[in-house]
């Protein structure tokens, strides 16, 4: 490679390395300040997927760190955020159980660090909700520089990280790079739970999806009963074939409305299911949606009618997202 690239590619890389050993000291720090109070969270994401991924923290890149809690600790969790040092995004008078933001975000006061707290009820792109519960039964520790991080089940963090992959259209190769790496690298993946575990939440088709496009563009080997359930769902195939077509921009030139909105309907699976997916997205208001001064119930139902007129503009003829 030309010179320049060479020295440009090593800033790069050496700034990774660098944000990833400043989020991995601040997650040890939050992990024991909710474990000091009891308060029970598994980190999504971010670190442990880097590590499960690829071997190592600072080899996939992160700007912010996601913890999973449950919907009733958030006003506990949101205190303890506070107390760590961090500002809400989300007024605190704001978190009442109508009230559902897309993720509860803090940054931290001393310096420009984000992250994220995700629950049951803003995990809104899981086809049957998020069955919190059975994640926080079958969580793993996961030691990352010799602290012992919860982390969700590799199980588990496979359906989800095919779910976001989903969410995001998996417009840009690094989302397929993160299922490809992922299966590769989890030898001991239990493929048959995996499978029960999609079905069950209905995100079966948004996993072949992502398995199909690892295999397809990455070469991930997959076992051969994993291949033939692959191959007998003819709408994942075409799904990856249109995702195909837009993966080159990598994101800068959105798809538009219409064909957003079909996605979202065959990526669930079939049309009645799809239909009904859709229309959850599109009326389920975020903090995006909320009007100024938000102060009751009243005022947050309109917030429901809002949001398509805003996801319209936002998409309307494929502009750059």
């Amino acid at each position: 490679m030309p010179p320049e690239f060479t020295h440009k590619i090593r800033e790069l890389h050496r700034a990774q390395v660098l944000s990833a050993l400043q989020m991995t000291a601040e997650l040890f720090r939050l992990a024991d300040q909710f474990s000091n109070v009891g308060l029970d969270t598994v980190l999504v994401k971010g670190p442990t997927l880097a590590l499960r991924a690829y071997g190592d923290t600072g080899a996939r890149q992160y700007g912010d760190l996601d913890f999973l809690v449950r919907q009733k600790d958030i006003l506990r969790a949101t205190e303890r955020m506070i107390s760590a040092g961090y500002e809400p995004e989300i007024a605190v008078e704001s978190l009442s159980p109508q009230k559902i933001p897309g993720q509860y975000p803090f940054v931290r006061i001393a310096g420009p660090l984000l992250v994220e707290l995700h629950t049951e009820r803003t995990m809104r792109y899981f086809p049957r909700g998020l069955p919190i519960e059975e994640f926080f039964a079958r969580r793993q520790l996961v030691s990352v520089d010799g602290h012992q991080i919860p982390a969700l089940a590799i199980e588990d963090e496979l359906i989800l990280i095919s779910i976001h992959g989903a969410k995001h259209l998996w417009e840009r190769l690094s989302l397929v790079a993160d299922v490809a790496a992922f299966v590769t690298r989890q030898t001991s993946l239990n493929w048959e739970r995996t499978f029960a575990a999609a079905r069950a939440i209905g995100a079966e088709r948004m996993f072949h999806t992502g398995l199909l496009l690892a295999s397809t563009f990455l070469g991930t080997p997959l076992p051969q009963n994993v291949q033939a359930r692959l191959q007998s769902d003819h709408s994942a195939s075409h799904l990856a074939a249109k995702i195909a077509t837009w993966l080159p921009s990598a994101g800068q030139t959105q798809p538009g409305l219409c064909a957003r909105a079909l996605y979202r309907v065959r990526m669930r699976g079939n049309v009645a299911s799809g239909l009904s997916y859709l229309l959850r997205l599109t009326f389920s208001p975020t903090q995006e949606d909320w009007p100024a001064g938000m102060e009751n119930e009243h005022e947050g139902r309109f917030a429901a009618l809002r949001r398509p007129v805003r996801l319209a503009k936002k998409y309307r003829g494929g502009e750059k997202s």
